[in-house]
């Protein structure tokens, strides 16, 4: 009898930049990514819908975010954890 092992699930530290929905968080997470031709380091930042079951997290905050099954159109992340609060 073999267990089904689920594959690794991906994971970004991000900070949340809106948190005007309920039980939805947008969350920004920045990379660097090196150009092509000129190698210059160039910032990059993309936006994820995650879902925050309790409203634990405020704009600011920096936290943790996984993958998980489409629970809207938009949203295929979940808030796993607050890493820091947004200082006042």
């Amino acid at each position: 009898m073999e267990e089904n092992a689920r594959a690794q699930r991906k994971t970004f530290q991000g900070t949340v930049v809106s948190d005007k929905m309920s039980k939805t968080r947008v969350v920004e997470v920045g990379r660097a990514a090196h150009h092509a031709l000129y190698s210059k380091v160039l910032r990059r930042t993309s936006k994820f819908y995650a879902h925050d079951e309790g409203n634990e997290s405020k704009s600011g905050d920096v936290v943790e975010i996984a993958s998980t099954r489409p629970l809207s159109k938009l949203k295929r992340w979940r808030v796993v954890r607050v890493i820091s609060k947004a200082r006042v």
